[in-house]
């Protein structure tokens, strides 16, 4: 049995775990790279903790970084583990052993919010770097989310008042005018159609995602966001909106449907993370709560940072 074998079932027997941990959204945002999990253990060989990783090479060198569209990985413990810091502090030692021993020149991941392993990695001696995403907790009462918009984001409401939302864009349509506002604005999508097709599959299948669309009354798209959840959380993903419509509200209604989908769900709603300043205070317009993670990183070859440099990997952490 492989690792990605032994990883798939255990993540069955797990209560929870998180959907970009998950084997199936790691098979879709990895296809056509290389992801593998290490393991920590008990003395009878139970499985106490795993990190799956996404290995990438270049420059003949190894390293593991976050797989695109991922916000948050790195190691996930069992339910007995999760608030036993001793118990959490060996998974995470076992972890470090085996990617001592891996040849790397670089690692880095982005663990969940209120993980106990940052500190335990911490302690290892790995680099830790605070993070911030946005979370809309209770969405029991919706007049209550509304109230805690912004005034500007409540007024962008009423001047949405003739558009309406629609759950008929398809994914091809949805790259489609997702390329179109990018491109207006001069710039490339961070994923490619490829990417999108391949994940959206996988996600649909599963009964895991949606694609929102806010639309005039002739059913031309203004905005559009690509959702994806699990047991606790909707994901924000992937947001596109037509330039062209700035003005018309589109961008406050497609929140505000994405957060009723996610009452639907009864699931909370997360923004999916955003550490550039004015998308933070877009996020935060919308009454959402700034929520801590961490990223986790060492340089095993500290000459590897020019490597970085030179060859502008950085961008390659969200990938």
């Amino acid at each position: 049995m492989t690792n990605k074998e032994r990883y798939s079932k255990w993540v069955e027997q797990q209560e929870y775990v998180p959907i970009m941990m998950t084997p199936w959204w790691l098979d879709a945002v990895c296809a056509g790279k290389e992801w593998n999990v290490l393991f920590a253990e008990d003395e009878q060989g139970e499985i106490l903790g795993a990190m799956p990783y996404l290995l990438r090479k270049c420059l003949w060198q190894k390293f593991i970084v976050m797989p695109q569209q991922t916000q948050t990985g790195g190691i996930w413990v069992t339910a007995e583990v999760t608030a036993d810091k001793w118990k959490t502090a060996e998974v995470c030692r076992q972890i470090k052993e085996q990617l001592d021993q891996m040849g790397l020149a670089y690692y880095y991941q982005q663990y969940l919010p209120g993980s106990l392993c940052v500190d335990a990695m911490r302690a290892l001696g790995f680099k830790t770097h605070e993070r911030v995403t946005y979370r809309v907790d209770d969405l029991s009462d919706l007049d209550a989310v509304i109230n805690a918009f912004s005034k500007n984001k409540r007024r962008q409401l009423q001047k949405a008042l003739s558009l309406h939302a629609e759950r008929t864009l398809d994914v091809e349509d949805f790259y489609r005018f997702h390329s179109r506002w990018m491109q207006a604005r001069k710039r490339e999508l961070s994923y490619s159609r490829e990417f999108l097709l391949v994940l959206e599959r996988k996600a649909r299948r599963l009964g895991q995602c949606e694609i929102l669309s806010i639309c005039n009354a002739d059913g031309k798209p203004y905005a559009a966001a690509f959702l994806v959840w699990d047991q606790h959380y909707m994901y924000y993903l992937i947001p596109a909106f037509d330039p062209a419509f700035k003005e018309s509200g589109a961008g406050a209604l497609l929140v505000l449907e994405a957060m009723k989908l996610a009452r639907e769900k009864h699931v909370q709603f997360d923004f999916e993370g955003s550490m550039d300043r004015g998308t933070a205070k877009h996020y935060k317009q919308f009454g959402s709560t700034a929520t801590k993670y961490y990223s986790v990183e060492k340089y095993y070859k500290p000459w590897f940072r020019l490597a970085i440099w030179f060859q502008k990997l950085r961008e390659w952490r969200y990938r």
